[in-house]
């Protein structure tokens, strides 16, 4: 009896972790499918500038991001599987109409409206999660979600390239249509409520507007600064504005209540710097994607079907690596594994801005650092989902978590907005040069992603004790019963 039901537990365990991961891969392969597509879309609306079609990438990116936390918190209040339910319908309802923008603003309008229903679905995977797993599983299944998402990351640009060449942009869009109600239906079947009415509260709602506007202005400021001059007013006044109102938020952060950021967590053991490498190389990662999709598009000419091939390596070389990366990180601790991936990665960045040329030669200067970075990918960004919370309570791993997808996020729009600003807003293709600048970009912030990583401990601790939202220590409560009161 004792078997069956262990081994009932068992398939439950996969049923929960395929239906959250099946959700969490596809809001995240939609912060990098959207790459590909980006040549296609530039072609459909050619009366808009490169910059103002990048706010299609970062746009989603910024709501995404600034929006995690709260969604988290609400998730708390109101019911995980509701609110994973309600997000997973909103972000397909957002995809159908993606797909059917008839202009360039009718298109960043709905890519916004998406990130809002992919912000509400992430903070909920974990903490539907982990509740199905005993405690000594619930860092590998963690670990095993940050990696579907790297493979995500890396999935979209080949599977775009191969969608697109079978019709046009749209299809990227569109084929979130049936796996979002396939999800959808699976998730209502085996998914349980949960919800934490004690640490519900809502977080500042001026905290959510300064981060969310400051981060639009900064962003805004990034992409347009070749246009409008970096020196003009228009541009040093956006990015004054968004430092401004950034600043007024992590201040409000340290005196709230409830704050939008919870920066006692970020001061503890490993938590920190985890973020910051994460941050880093994501920012490394969807720079480098961008550049690589142009380049391959632009200067070898590669037809869009091939585009996704050449770039597919990545993600499987990810895929294949994700398993043994895992076994070192545990046997060897975080700061190995990170600090190797990381560096693999930023290597593989810099192996282009030496090597990549007009002629096309893909074996010699293309596909090593496709293995570079999809080896680094494996080692670091599953290494980093778990350090990020390794340290923590198990009832604060959804607001860790939380924060790690956060700080990815931020990355994405960092780095995609530094390499729109670095190949410049001319509606007309980049330069050779111009990538090479773009791949430096993304190999410094590679190696700023090492350095921040070298900060981890070499094996976090097992256990910690709760805090409170300022730091303070917390009265332990039993994580199943605030999970089912």
């Amino acid at each position: 009896m004792a078997e069956r039901a262990s081994a009932t537990g068992d398939r439950r365990h996969l049923k929960v972790l395929l239906v959250t991961g099946l959700a969490a891969f596809m809001a995240f392969l939609d912060v990098t499918i959207v790459n590909v597509a980006f040549p296609d879309i530039q072609r459909s609306f050619p009366g808009s500038t490169r910059a103002e079609l990048s706010w299609v990438l970062t746009g989603y990116n910024v709501v995404f991001a600034a929006l995690l936390i709260p969604a988290g918190r609400l998730a708390d209040l109101v019911g995980r599987r509701r609110l994973f339910l309600l997000g997973l319908i909103w972000f397909t309802a957002a995809s159908a109409l993606c797909a059917l923008a008839p202009s360039a603003l009718a298109l960043v309008a709905c890519r916004l409206a998406q990130a809002v229903g992919a912000a509400t679905l992430i903070p909920t995977v974990v903490a539907l999660l982990l509740p199905e797993f005993p405690p000594e599983r619930r860092i590998g299944a963690v670990a095993l979600l940050g990696a579907g998402a790297a493979v995500a990351a890396g999935a979209g640009p080949p599977l775009g390239g191969l969608l697109i060449d079978a019709a046009d942009w749209r299809v990227v869009f569109v084929i979130n249509v049936p796996i979002g109600c396939v999800v959808a239906l699976l998730a209502a079947r085996v998914l349980r409520e949960s919800r934490d009415p004690e640490r519900g509260r809502m977080p500042d709602p001026l905290g959510i507007a300064l981060l969310v506007v400051g981060l639009g202005a900064f962003v805004l400021g990034l992409v347009q600064g070749n246009e409008w001059g970096w020196v003009s007013a228009a541009t040093l006044s956006a990015l004054g504005a968004g430092a401004l109102l950034s600043f007024l938020a992590i201040v409000r952060s340290r005196r709230h209540r409830s704050p939008v950021i919870e920066l006692a967590l970020l001061r503890m053991p490993s938590v920190g710097s985890a973020n910051a490498a994460t941050l880093c190389l994501s920012a490394s990662l969807h720079g480098k994607i961008l550049c690589d999709v142009l380049f391959l598009a632009w200067i070898w000419r590669y037809p869009m079907p091939i585009v996704g091939l050449a770039l597919a390596v990545g993600p499987l070389v990810t895929a294949a690596c994700a398993a043994p990366a895992g076994r070192l990180a545990d046997r060897y601790g975080a700061r190995l594994a990170a600090c190797c991936g990381t560096t693999l990665y930023a290597a593989g960045s810099l192996w282009l801005v030496l090597r990549a040329g007009s002629d096309h030669a893909y074996v010699a200067d293309f596909l090593p650092t496709s293995v570079l970075t999809g080896v680094g990918n494996a080692l670091a960004f599953p290494t980093l989902t778990g350090a990020a919370v390794m340290g923590l309570p198990f009832d604060r791993y959804a607001t860790g978590s939380a924060l790690n997808a956060t700080a990815r996020q931020l990355g994405a729009v960092v780095g995609v907005a530094a390499v729109v600003a670095i190949l410049g807003s001319a509606t007309v293709a980049p330069s050779l040069a111009e990538l090479h600048s773009g791949w430096l970009f993304t190999g410094l912030a590679g190696v700023a992603a090492s350095v921040a990583a070298l900060a981890l401990a070499r094996r976090g601790p097992a256990l910690a004790e709760p805090v409170d939202r300022r730091g303070h220590a917390a009265p332990a409560v039993p994580a199943l019963e605030r999970l089912h009161p």
